[in-house]
């Protein structure tokens, strides 16, 4: 008998993060997987990502939305209820042998929350990761303890997991999911994309940009979004390819802001979602890509562009010699932009090693999945505490 498997995803990046797995799990054939969607996948305002996994063929098992209208601390604590609530009621009337969850968001925690209290088994990926200036640091390590099989992105990740009190036998280093897509995932060239985004594009002559709020600053979002609408600005002659922020607070206000000036300033285009496929892509043609979204850490490495990283929201993560970081401040970022559009900056990127692993990602999870879930041995959920021996 098959091993029910459910992989939860909340938001597009998450769902083009697992794509590649949840193909491997189905085509292993130990498995039956259930896709279930939540969050930002189902809000019109985010662009109905959903349809996009229905475009790759993938059914869905269960739409579960709990998704607010306002993005205020505590709109975002009361969705968290709703996930909840919503999640309690699918783990009790389809029940798993594991749940497959990634990250770090709100959302997962929630999710985590109602699996652990039905003793179903965590499994974990992108744990041990830092982000100082982010609420995600918190939620990360917390699912972390409530997971009992981790698969990291590096093995300085790995060992953070494990000082956590977790087993080494259950941590994976295995690397990035996001690395694989950019090594093996189908892409456009930059002709193609320009036809399809319907948007003038030349190699090298754009940039993409990603931004987030940084969800541990009060109010900070309007202030540093314009610094670096003004650094964009000093470079008319620069295309840019501008995604959407995520479904956190402060969020909407980001997005709001695109919307408006996306009316006044004819090189910019702004998308709710582009979908993996034409997101890589234009990663791929791009000089560079410029925000504080973990893209820039992992795939702009793997796609050997430089980053340009604003802030502390990704403070704390490994990052490739390719990630070029600068404060909130527009002059700041111009230079750092200059400095990515430079022969030197260019070369860096060309040359430097990708830190998250080889592009084998999804194997490696779907082998250590099968091994753990359907061995002939019990399954025992109960875990002990890992102590590491260590001077502090």
């Amino acid at each position: 008998m098959k091993k029910i498997i459910t992989v939860v995803t909340a938001t597009r990046a998450e769902y083009g993060l697992l794509r590649p797995l949840i193909f491997g799990l189905k085509e292993c054939g130990s498995f039956e997987v259930r896709i279930v969607v939540t969050g930002a996948h189902l809000a019109p305002e985010f662009g109905l990502t959903y349809q996009e996994i229905e475009k790759d063929g993938v059914e869905i098992h269960r739409k579960i939305d709990i998704l607010l209208s306002g993005d205020s601390p505590a709109a975002i604590s009361k969705s968290m209820g709703m996930a909840l609530i919503g999640f309690a009621d699918y783990f009790q009337e389809y029940p798993c042998d594991a749940l497959i969850v990634l990250g770090d968001r709100y959302e997962t925690m929630a999710v985590c929350m109602a699996a652990g209290s039905q003793r179903i088994p965590i499994v974990h990926l992108h744990g041990g990761e830092t982000t100082e200036g982010a609420m995600d640091e918190a939620i990360r390590h917390s699912i972390t303890k409530m997971s009992y099989l981790h698969f990291t992105s590096c093995e300085t990740y790995r060992k953070r997991v494990i000082q956590l009190g977790e087993s080494p036998e259950r941590v994976y280093n295995v690397g990035a999911l996001g690395v694989e897509n950019c090594l093996h995932a189908p892409l456009m060239s930059v002709e193609e994309l320009m036809k399809d985004l319907q948007f003038p594009l030349r190699a090298k002559g754009y940039a993409v940009v990603t931004f987030h709020p940084v969800t541990l600053e009060d109010n900070s979002a309007k202030e540093q979004i314009f610094s670096l609408v003004h650094a964009m600005e000093k470079f008319p002659k620069l295309s840019f390819i501008i995604t959407k922020a995520n479904a956190d607070a402060g969020g909407r206000t980001v997005n709001r802001i695109w919307d408006r000036l996306a009316q006044t300033h004819p090189n910019w285009l702004v998308g709710t979602s582009l979908g993996m496929k034409r997101y890589l892509s234009a990663l791929k043609g791009a000089a560079f890509m410029i925000g504080n979204s973990s893209s820039g850490i992992l795939e702009g490495p793997a796609m050997k562009i430089p980053t340009v990283n604003i802030g502390s929201r990704q403070r704390g993560r490994i990052m490739a010699k390719s990630v070029f970081s600068c404060p909130p401040e527009t002059e700041k970022i111009v230079q750092t932009m200059q400095f990515a559009l430079s022969a030197e900056g260019q070369a860096l990127a060309h040359d430097a090693e990708n830190p998250f692993g080889d592009g084998n990602t999804s194997q490696k999870i779907v082998q250590a999945l099968v091994k753990t879930f359907c061995s002939e041995s019990k399954f025992l959920l109960d875990k002990k505490f890992y102590d590491v021996d260590f001077e502090v």
